[in-house]
């Protein structure tokens, strides 16, 4: 059976049980900080399992792409280990339970309408203490009783050991079932069942949840190995073309069964290559390129891991012509040809994912060779420190013992060195030390990277649920509703407190000069997500004032809370400030006001933002896709891929276009509709974003993008679009800084005015102000060679023609020979030059003695030069004075030494040289 096959049955079977089917969430979830990659088919549904959401469905199913690196050293080693890999699963919240599960699995892989697997060829595992479980395998699906095994909780229990080790939360047994292979059974489906909360330490610690779950993961491609009949996932239909085409592209052909440990070895770093692009290609589709932190720093770790294993394949072969020729990125097209049945968008972005590639194989490449020769002298300064049988200390009797490897380790400075200036992630040094046999001083390396203000990210985050006190606000209201879309203020009727949290718990009341953390019903405060800041404003309540007759006077305020910035947590908007007026309780209604010319400022700079994106892409090319942005009250920062500087002409361009688009009062057209009809709408659509079923669709004319930020009724509100700047974040990314609105306007006149006095003070006119200032430098720069030259003759107390009287005849040569004190180099330099070319037949030779160096210039006039060689010269006295060597031409050498006291002795020695 074909995996694109297994993967469709799946979901279609599990269609049929009344799941509701689900597409794959994205790899990197941006939205949950508690992860790096997606782990698990169930990590999009961790608030539907909490019940921190209302439920539009109650059971799901998925095939999920998910990324591990914890693994990572038995990826290509084993048959069965990867780092990425898609996960079949099938959910239940608070609907069907083990019975369901149980049969449901049993009946998708035996009946012959679906996998048809010989059932005599499954066995189960169920938790020690499961006996419901056990009780429906036996008695209900008749399994064998010897194809049943009880296993204690670290093996069917999730998490691995909850009950006695934690942590505390969500927990339950699982069951998993085998299929029997000729190297003995593999695990192909774990079924677990979420029914417990593990709350302090055992006994008695297990409490039962009141809505119980169901959470199944069936890994595709190990499924997929048992029903190809092969002995390794990466054999399989979608992986084993991939591994060939790495050995295509490195000269190599795979051979997983050779016996040649060469050939073996060139296998396994293929079937590694072969993973590692996959996860690569992948994270990069999704805008995660290469870095040096979180997950960008595992991208760039699983590169260069696939690029050494390339390098080594290619040194092998003994050809290292090539070895330094970017390949990884040249698989990438094939990765997108493999998966394009489940993936189909992979195939719109290969050229970009293949251009971030190699950018970052040939940075890693420049310093490979390097840092390769720097590791073996690493290793063979390690191996020096072997202790041999003379260096013992022994009594009479023993017998001395030779230390493994193992006994020294690769120090934390060196770890760090070969991170910091060669680039070599540790984990990939790691391995290498481990092939020596040396261990590794992790702790010394994370020291220095503290010394260094390093962070790395490099391992993985492990918060698949977390604790807060806002998760009860969750499970009981849910979310907060947002109206802030239309209007400025909820009114003082409709706004309810929900909770209030100070300190990190959860308080019935806040007074006058407490900071906290509000929660109401309804806001118009937009919370900071998707690149936008948060919104500010007061929360306030107030009383009439009434005279003597009881006729209102006016008004006074009873209740103020500052709202200094708003935040969203799930779906809670949660607003954070001090109390400047009075106490506010739980259940309390206030009038929710946002700062409206801050908010109206930020919306300036988001819809700038959008008319950016749509210029970039129009002059640079559609691979000018965002990757990241951030904005502000009249500030955008936005970040996008292009490979290299923009110049100043094309920026010049980018910014009239969009002030063009300013100026065009260009209607805001902001809809709601399903997001499959959103795609037809031609709508700018980011990878790697996690978009609801139901979008929000902003249209600025021709500019269309997928967005649930704030905007503009019309272009023209924007007033004026200003660059700031433009440089680079990192390989590939590029960023762009400007205003918007008055802050652009106050910008433009500021620098109108410093434009206009550096006018007055130059005499020029504004537009002569660059010529003017080119004309200054050019003089400065004359007047400083100038300068130095003068400086430097002054700074001779000989003349020229004193040195030529002083000249001594040496076999009809004028031989000058002398000591200059208080004078530099190139001064020397100068001197010299002027005697060989105002005399004919002269040698020179000067010393200078500086700060415990001694420099010796040696020249010939044109007319020696053939007979003698100032090389030849130097090279004979710079010894005496503890040089070595000396260069330069027949006509001028030089060279330096360490002994000023010998400057006499040499210069006689020069004598015997004509």
């Amino acid at each position: 059976m074909h995996t694109n096959e297994l993967r469709e049955k799946y979901l279609s079977f599990f269609q049929s049980k009344g799941c509701v089917r689900k597409p794959s969430d994205v790899l990197v979830p941006r939205w949950d900080p508690s992860v790096l990659f997606t782990p698990a088919g169930m990590n999009q549904f961790k608030d539907h399992f909490l019940g921190r959401v209302k439920l539009e469905f109650t059971r799901a199913t998925t095939c999920q792409k998910c990324l591990r690196t914890g693994d990572i050293d038995n990826v290509g080693r084993t048959a069965y280990h990867h780092t990425f890999f898609e996960m079949l699963g099938n959910f239940s919240f608070g609907d069907y339970f083990k019975r369901e599960a149980i049969h449901w699995a049993w009946e998708f892989l035996t009946d012959k309408k679906w996998l048809g697997i010989d059932p005599a060829k499954l066995s189960a595992t169920v938790y020690k203490e499961d006996s419901e479980a056990a009780k429906i395998w036996l008695d209900e699906i008749k399994l064998p009783p010897n194809r049943l095994q009880y296993l204690d909780e670290d093996e069917n229990f999730w998490p691995a050991s909850a009950p006695s080790q934690g942590p505390d939360g969500v927990c339950g047994p699982c069951s998993e079932i085998y299929h029997e292979t000729p190297v003995g059974p593999v695990e192909i489906w774990n079924l677990v069942f979420t029914q417990f909360n593990r709350v302090g330490e055992p006994p008695n610690n297990l409490r039962p949840l009141p809505s119980k779950n169901i959470d199944t993961g069936m890994g595709l491609e190990r499924c997929a190995a048992v029903l190809q009949g092969v002995d390794t996932n990466y054999h399989i239909d979608i992986l084993r073309p991939l591994v060939e085409t790495a050995g295509d592209v490195l000269g190599v052909s795979y051979l997983p069964k050779d016996d040649d440990p060469k050939n073996a070895d060139n296998a396994r770093r293929l079937r590694r290559i072969a993973d590692h692009i996959r996860a690569c290609a992948f994270a990069v589709h999704e805008n995660v390129y290469p870095g040096n932190k979180e997950e960008k720093y595992v991208i760039r770790r699983l590169l260069r891991r696939a690029v050494l294993d390339g390098r080594q394949i290619r040194d092998g072969r003994q050809q290292t012509a090539d070895g330094s020729t970017p390949f990884l990125h040249l698989l990438v097209p094939k990765v997108a040809e493999l998966m394009r049945v489940p993936y189909p968008e992979l195939s719109e972005t290969v050229e970009r994912v293949q251009k971030v590639i190699q950018t970052e194989e040939e940075h890693f490449l420049s310093t490979l060779d390097s840092g390769i020769e720097r590791i073996e002298k690493i290793f063979e300064a390690a191996g020096s420190r072997l202790p041999t049988a003379e260096d013992a200390d022994l009594s009479a009797g023993q017998t001395a013992v030779r230390r493994p490897p193992s006994a020294v380790c690769i120090s934390g400075a060196d770890i760090f060195d070969m991170y910091q200036t060669f680039g070599f992630p540790p984990e990939l040094f790691e391995t290498l030390a481990a092939e020596r046999g040396y261990r590794f001083d992790w702790a010394g390396f994370k020291r220095e990277m503290e010394h260094h203000g390093e962070v790395s990210g490099s391992a993985e985050k492990n918060l698949l649920f977390k604790n807060d006190p806002l998760e009860s606000v969750k499970k009981q209201y849910k979310r907060t509703e947002f109206c802030g879309y239309n209007n400025d203020v909820v009114a003082i009727d409709e706004a309810e407190v929900l909770a209030i949290v100070v300190d990190g718990k959860l308080v019935d009341s806040v007074s006058e000069g407490q900071t906290a953390q509000l929660i109401i019903n309804e806001t118009v405060f937009y919370g900071e997500k998707g690149g936008q800041v948060g919104d500010i404003g007061v929360f306030i309540s107030e009383e009439y004032d009434y005279d003597e007759d009881d006729e209102c006077i006016g008004e006074h305020e009873t209740q103020k809370f500052v709202v200094e910035k708003t935040q969203i947590d799930g779906d809670l908007i949660v607003h954070i400030g001090h109390i400047e007026l009075g106490t506010i309780s739980v259940g309390d209604v206030v009038e929710a006001r946002r700062d409206c010319p801050h908010h109206q400022a930020v919306s300036r700079a988001h819809t700038a933002t959008h008319l950016l994106h749509y210029v970039l892409r129009n002059e640079l090319g559609g691979h000018a896709e965002q990757q990241g942005s951030k904005v502000d009250a009249d500030v955008l920062r936005f970040d996008f891929t292009h490979h290299q500087a923009i110049d100043k002409d094309t920026l010049r361009k980018i910014e009239n276009d969009v002030n063009k688009l300013v100026l065009q009062y260009i209607p805001g057209d902001v809809q709601e509709m399903p997001i499959e009809e959103a795609r037809k709408t031609g709508a700018m659509m980011l990878f790697g974003e996690k978009y609801p079923e139901t979008v929000r669709v902003v249209r600025f004319g021709d500019s269309v993008e997928l967005c649930g930020g704030t905007h503009l009724h019309n272009t023209c509100e924007i007033g004026f679009f200003k660059i700031i700047s433009e440089e680079s974040v990192s390989a590939g990314t590029r960023r762009i800084t400007a205003y918007t609105g008055r802050k652009a306007a106050e910008y433009a006149i500021d620098n109108a005015y410093i434009l206009a006095a550096c006018a007055q003070t130059l005499k020029v006119s504004p537009e002569h102000i660059v010529t003017k200032i080119e004309d200054l430098q050019a003089q400065v720069k004359k007047l400083q060679k100038e300068l130095k030259t003068a400086d430097g003759r002054r700074q001779s107390a000989v003349h020229p023609d004193e040195l030529i009287k002083s000249a001594q005849q040496i076999n009809g040569i004028q031989f000058i020979a002398a000591e200059l004190k208080d004078i530099d180099v190139t001064a020397a330099r100068e001197l010299l030059d002027h005697i060989r070319s105002k005399e004919a037949g002269v040698a020179v030779l000067l010393a200078l003695a500086a700060d415990g160096k001694v420099t010796l210039l040696g020249g010939l006039s044109k007319d020696l030069v053939g007979r003698y060689s100032a090389v030849d010269l130097i090279r004979r006295v710079t010894p005496v004075i503890g040089g070595k060597g000396g260069g330069g031409r027949p006509d001028f050498a030089q060279s330096g030494g360490t002994d000023a006291s010998k400057i006499a002795e040499a210069l006689n020695e020069a004598k015997g040289y004509f």
